[in-house]
């Protein structure tokens, strides 16, 4: 199972998103997001997250106002490690990984 965690957000509460192998899920502001992330900067549907089977998870930005960031680089797709760190708008999450 991948764990992206965030410090804080801007509300002051720390999240927690849990992505099982062979899951789909996106990230943004907007109610119909899986992760809603209410925070400035972030597009309502900001980027998709999908956990493979075979253990991999990628990220792609939903072509979001402010880009999806990884590790402090701006990506249009990328292949997630634990110990990354995903950028959505202000808000960081920590990747890691647990079997």
């Amino acid at each position: 199972m991948w764990i992206l965690r965030t410090e804080h957000t801007s509300n002051g509460r720390a999240r927690t998103f849990r992505l099982l192998p062979g899951t789909i899920k996106t990230i943004g502001r907007a109610t119909r997001a899986d992760f809603v992330v209410d925070a400035p900067l972030v597009s309502r549907i900001h980027c998709r997250l999908t956990a493979t089977d075979r253990g991999d998870l990628h990220v792609e930005d939903l072509e979001s106002t402010n880009g999806t960031y990884v590790n402090d680089r701006r990506i249009r797709r990328a292949t997630l490690a634990a110990g990354d760190v995903l950028r959505v708008g202000r808000v960081e999450l920590t990747v890691s990984h647990e079997d």
